[in-house]
């Protein structure tokens, strides 16, 4: 017999570009950054689950925008009013768990339990969650990590960022990325201009271009795919300081600066 507990991991797309994750038994779901509450009551509905729980990374709106017309939904089919929980550094009105680094969030339908991370970088306050499924560990990671790339800074440093990007690269290879954007095949077009022999790499672009072109998100990713391609966790390989430097004329190689530049050429980039 199938087992109704047994955690899935979806993704639902949303605006141009977006992902909201759905984490769900047969019965029950959690939901990650809804910044759009159609697509979520949509699959919501046709899949007859109850929403239990919404987590928050950062207040932006593409990732909030949604949880207000959620909790309206839910109030009107007379279900008990999902918990929200986000990041306790930023102001989200939203919100009625406030979390910090190393928090445990538990819920009961679907059974599942995941560890907080500081990720700030992005925003001040960013946060990521961490679930270890068992057989399958995930993290979800908003805007600070994306495949073959990373989140611009609005408001923290490139310290932070390091910093934050590092702890996500020190779990599990096998860790699921879950990312918030299909911003892919434009990243993978940088990270060629900083390592243009990276075979790993192009051979991610083939595949990436292939899996578009069918329609289907090229993520998740995992942690060690992520470390074989992504220029901005790969610091302090030889291959992107050298691009770096010729790129900015920088004689610094610490991994901060490096990524400082790093960072700089991405936002002007163009392909």
């Amino acid at each position: 017999m199938p087992d109704d507990n047994l955690l899935q991991v979806r993704s639902i797309a949303a605006y141009d570009d977006n992902y909201i994750w759905l984490i769900s038994d047969k019965h029950c779901a959690v939901i990650v950054d809804p910044g759009d509450a159609a697509p979520v009551i949509k699959y919501l509905t046709e899949h007859h689950l109850t929403l239990t729980a919404i987590l928050i990374t950062h207040h932006h709106a593409d990732h909030i925008g949604g949880v207000a017309n959620l909790l309206t939904w839910c109030a009107s089919l007379g279900l008990v009013k999902p918990v929200v929980y986000g990041p306790a550094h930023e102001n989200i009105s939203v919100v009625t768990e406030q979390l910090i680094e190393s928090d445990i969030v538990s819920i009961s339908r679907p059974a599942c339990e995941f560890t907080v991370l500081d990720v700030p970088g992005h925003t001040a306050g960013h946060i990521a969650f961490y679930l270890n499924a068992g057989d399958r560990q995930h993290v979800f990671c908003g805007d600070t990590l994306f495949a073959t790339g990373c989140g611009r800074l609005f408001e923290g440093t490139p310290a932070q960022m390091v910093d934050s990007l590092n702890k996500l690269k020190n779990l599990p290879d096998q860790t699921l990325v879950h990312c918030a954007h299909e911003y892919t095949l434009s990243n993978i077009k940088f990270a060629l201009a900083v390592e243009p022999q990276n075979q790993d790499l192009l051979a991610w672009q083939q595949t990436a271009l292939t899996l578009r072109q069918q329609g289907v998100p090229t993520v998740p990713t995992t942690i060690a795919h992520e470390k074989s391609v992504n220029p901005f966790l790969r610091c302090e390989e030889s291959s992107v300081i050298e691009s770096v430097k010729q790129h900015q004329a920088i004689k610094d190689t610490h991994p901060v600066t490096v990524f400082a530049h790093l960072r700089s050429w991405k936002d002007t980039f163009k392909a």
